[in-house]
Formats: C-alpha cells, sequence, structure tokens
C-alpha cells in the first residue's frame, strides 16, 4: 500500500479490550510503529458479575495516547504532523449508561461475560410467544445474557440513578465504542484545538449495534418493535453509522486534538478486516474469549445450529454490508488468566506453553471453562466449569494442556456449526481444496495451541505475521475513511505474506476419539449452577 511522495503519513488505532486498552500508530504501509498497552482494574461484585469503571477506561485510553505518541516521538517520527486518522474497536456488548447533563456514569460498565441477566432472561422466555428465539429473525440473536439489551433492562429495573435519568430524558446508552466517541468528540462543554465549542457525537456503528439485540440486522437501524417488547426508549440510544466515515475530531484535553475519528468497528468485526475475511473466508481470534466469524457476503444467514447472523463490516455509508455466521466463546484466553491469578499454577501467560508441553498429552484429563456458563453452540447458561478424568497419575502440566485443549474443542464446536450452516458452497477452499483457519490474538503466539488447534481441526491454521489483526482493521477502517488507502490496497493486504502455517499431524480417528470424549465432558457441565447456593 505505498503512499505518494515523501510525506510521513500515519493512521492510528484505539483498541479497547476486555482487560487492557492499547493505543497503536501505523505507517502508510500499515505496519505498526509506536504502541503502548495498559491493564486496568476487573470488578467482580458478586459471583458470575463482572463490571468495568467507565472513567478508568476512558483514563486509560489518554495515558496509552500520550504514552505512544511520547515512544514516537523517541524514535524520530514526526506522527503530530503526519496522523491523518484515528479508529476505534472495543469490547462489544459491555454497556455503559450515563448523564447527559454531567457526562458522569450513572453504574459502572456491565461486562459482556456477566450473567446477572439471568433470571431476566428466563421471564422474558417465558413471557414471549417465541422463547428465546423470539427476536432471531429481526436481530440475529437469541436472547441471551451476552446482549446490551439484557443488561440495558437490568439496569433500568435495578439502579435508582439510571431509572431516574431515564425518566428524566437525562440518559444516554452505549457500548464502549459510544462512550469513548461521546468523550473523545467532546462530552460535554468540549472545545476544538482553536477553541471552538464541541458536542460530543452520541453515535455506535452497525458491527456494535448489531450485538445489542436491539438493531434490525437488514435495516441497520434499531427495531421499533424490539424496542417497543422490551420497554425500552429510543431516545436514550445512538445513532448507527458505518464503520468507516468520518465521525468527529478529537477535542482539545486529549493528545492529537483536532485529527478525525474515521472509523469503528467491534473488536471482532475489526479482526475480520484486519484478516481481510472476503465472503466464504473465516478466522479465529484468540482473547479473553475466542470468537470465530464467517463472511456469509451481503446477505443474511440463519443458523440453526446455535450460531449467530451478525454485521461483519460495512466500509462507508454507501456501501454494501457484508454479514456473517459468529460462535462467540466466553472463556479461552480468560482460563490461562485464572491458572495464572486463581490457582497461582503459571505465574506468566508466557509459562503455560513450556508447562503444556512438559507432557505428550493431557493424561485423559478434560478441562471445560464454562465458569459463566456456556455460549456458542450450547448456550447453556446453567453450565459451569469442570476438570474431569482426573487421577493420581494426573500433574499440573496435564492440567495446563486440557486449558489449552479446551480452546481448541470449543473452536472446533463452532467451526463444525458453521460448516453446517454454510455448507460446501459458503466456504472458500485453498488451491489445494481445504479449509483454512485464520487466527490472530495474544494467544496465538503460542505455538502448542496452534499445533493442537490444527490437530484437533484436520485443517491447516494460518497464523500472520501481525496478530493484532483487531487494532489493525480499525486503521484499515479510518484510513480508508480519510483517504489513506483503497479498498483495493486494503485486501491486497500486504500482511499476507510472511504468515506461519500449522498442519493437523493427528490421524483421523484418533481426533474422532478425542472429540467424542470432549462432548461427554461438556454435557458433564450442564446443570451445575445451583452448586453454589
Amino acid at each position: 500500500m505505498a503512499g505518494k511522495g515523501e510525506e510521513e503519513v500515519y493512521v492510528a488505532s484505539i483498541d479497547q479490550g476486555t482487560t487492557s486498552t492499547r493505543f497503536i500508530i501505523y505507517d502508510r504501509h500499515a505496519r505498526p510503529v509506536a504502541s503502548h498497552q495498559l491493564e486496568f482494574k476487573q470488578h467482580y461484585p458478586e459471583a458470575g458479575w463482572v463490571e468495568h469503571d467507565p472513567m478508568e477506561i476512558m483514563e486509560s485510553v489518554k495515558i496509552c495516547m500520550a504514552e505512544t505518541l511520547g515512544k514516537a516521538a523517541a524514535n524520530g517520527l514526526n506522527v503530530d504532523a503526519g496522523l491523518k486518522a484515528i479508529g476505534i474497536t472495543n469490547q462489544r456488548e459491555t454497556t455503559v449508561m450515563w448523564s447527559k447533563s454531567t457526562g458522569l456514569p450513572l453504574y459502572n460498565a456491565i461486562v459482556w461475560m456477566d450473567v446477572r441477566t439471568s433470571s431476566i432472561c428466563r421471564r422474558l422466555e417465558s413471557e414471549l410467544s417465541g422463547g428465546r428465539t423470539h427476536f432471531v429473525e429481526a436481530c440475529g440473536l437469541p436472547i441471551s445474557t451476552y446482549f446490551s439489551a439484557l443488561k440495558l433492562l437490568w439496569l433500568m429495573e435495578n439502579v435508582d440513578a439510571v431509572k431516574d435519568a431515564v425518566q428524566a430524558g437525562d440518559a444516554l446508552f452505549g457500548t464502549i465504542d459510544t462512550w469513548l466517541i461521546w468523550n473523545l468528540t467532546g462530552g460535554i462543554g468540549g472545545k476544538d484545538a482553536d477553541g471552538k465549542e464541541l458536542l460530543g457525537q452520541h453515535v455506535t456503528d452497525c458491527s456494535n449495534a448489531s450485538r445489542t439485540m436491539l438493531m434490525n440486522l437488514k435495516a441497520l437501524d434499531w427495531d421499533k418493535t424490539i424496542l417497543q417488547a422490551l420497554g425500552i426508549p429510543a431516545g436514550i440510544l445512538p445513532k448507527i453509522i458505518s464503520n468507516s466515515e468520518k465521525i468527529g475530531v478529537v477535542a482539545s484535553g486529549f493528545p492529537l486534538a483536532g485529527v478525525s475519528i474515521s472509523g469503528c468497528l467491534g473488536d471482532q468485526h475489526a479482526a475480520m478486516l484486519g484478516q481481510l475475511c472476503q465472503k466464504g473466508e473465516a478466522k479465529s481470534t484468540y482473547g479473553t474469549g475466542a470468537f470465530i466469524l464467517l463472511n456469509t457476503g451481503e446477505e443474511v444467514t440463519q443458523s440453526s445450529h446455535g450460531l449467530l447472523s451478525t454485521v461483519a463490516y460495512k466500509l462507508g455509508p454507501d456501501v454494501p454490508t457484508n454479514y456473517a455466521l459468529e460462535g462467540s466463546i466466553a472463556i479461552a484466553g480468560a482460563a490461562v488468566q485464572w491458572l495464572r491469578d486463581s490457582l497461582g499454577i503459571i505465574s506468566s501467560a508466557a509459562e503455560i506453553e513450556g508447562l503444556a508441553g512438559s507432557v505428550q498429552d493431557s493424561g485423559g484429563i478434560y478441562f471445560v471453562p464454562a465458569f459463566n456458563g456456556l455460549f456458542a453452540p450450547w448456550w447453556r447458561d446453567d453450565a459451569r466449569g469442570i476438570c474431569i478424568g482426573i487421577t493420581r497419575f494426573t500433574n499440573k502440566g496435564h492440567i495446563a494442556r486440557a486449558v489449552l485443549e479446551s480452546m481448541c474443542f470449543q473452536v472446533n464446536d463452532v467451526l463444525s456449526s458453521m460448516h453446517k450452516d454454510a455448507g460446501e458452497a459458503g466456504e472458500v477452499k485453498s488451491a489445494e481444496g481445504e479449509f483454512l483457519l485464520r487466527v490472530d490474538g495474544g494467544a496465538t503466539v503460542n505455538n502448542l495451541l496452534m499445533q493442537i488447534q490444527a490437530d484437533l481441526l484436520g485443517s491447516p491454521v494460518v497464523r500472520p505475521a501481525d496478530i493484532e489483526t483487531t487494532a489493525l482493521g480499525a486503521a484499515y477502517a479510518a484510513g480508508l475513511a480519510a483517504g489513506v488507502w483503497t479498498k483495493e490496497e486494503i485486501f491486497a493486504g500486504l500482511h499476507k505474506d510472511n504468515t506461519t502455517v500449522f498442519r493437523p499431524k493427528l490421524d483421523d480417528a484418533h481426533r474422532k476419539k478425542r472429540g467424542d470424549s470432549w462432548y461427554k465432558a461438556v454435557s458433564r457441565s450442564f446443570d451445575l449452577a445451583d452448586l453454589s447456593l
């Protein structure tokens, strides 16, 4: 993706994840040149509840921007002069309510994996004629604790400050992208770089909106029937925009004031763009959870095997929308954090590869990380985590390996459903006739994990040189809207080179036996939610 002349040209990404925030600056060839990452606090007020402090998230963004600029300047880069646009990508579904008049949150952000809304889910399932799938045709999603609409209902029913603000017309709802954009573009009393007044933009993009359970997938607008059924006032909702268009400029008080925010995608959609997934191509992102998306082109594909229909990306207000089938796994890398922080079996996440590699196999151990229930394709919020097959022979190496295998088995479950839903015609094969799984996310640095994935899947696993494709996808969207790159240049992607391919080494009979044992383990995790009572 070559540019014209010698002028320094940069595009940046804010990557606001579940456990950390990052800011990355890319050059005109989409190569990262400077970055900074900061972890922030996770709040667990009750079992199954997960919250973030929205103000701490905002502060982490500000710090990451400033630190990255400092690193770039130290390397002699004139980013202030050459930065053309900023893209945003974020943890999806996590829900914030704040006051229009004060700009302050009315409650902590309720995180996507939080399960406090299970009783609201049960109530809606019994009240609505279509049960759990009542809204699927319109929004592509089942009724689940996962989605923002349920979190919003819980806030409206249980938090007095939210109830009062909604009644007074002072409440604003948003997922994390909306909260970031509103603040970055001025919030309350914001000013631009020249001192002129700015008004915070209350917007969300169509990929994040598609995860609320409130957006009509085909119309890309809030679905009035769903809002009416749930009693959610349209006035608190942000405007829905595309993934690649000029949204506003950064207000004074933030680093890079005056720079255009020109792209926004939910993290999994950004990774799909970063991996350059076009129709029939799939990617799996291994982060806190794991998320597998298959681009189904310009048609919405409804799943009959436990997957979600969602937006892939829409690269401009006037271009066609690409849709996707998605399988979401709640616990992937989070299980490694659990081994580190709660059990002390490892002292850093990187240690798990050596520990798991110290044994030939998992020694008959199967670990199902249903800490807060199971997402796709099972959708069982009554499931809880189990580790079975333990004998006196079992050591911590076997447990570590079983944790890695649990990520791969869960990805297999989703891909199996995708094959059934999309069919042979819905998937692009390599020149050798193989289905290729593109992978990204922090956990993919683990070569053993990638080899286990290829072995259990029975297909090649392809890892790009730059595994942080989420931030890259947001940069692509922003750079596209700012005219730094064309769509053709992006999809010709220089970073397609330098991939690492992991090929399966396990024979089919052994692979089938392992899969059958995994299904047996999963079935043992059901109906355990009341054990803690």
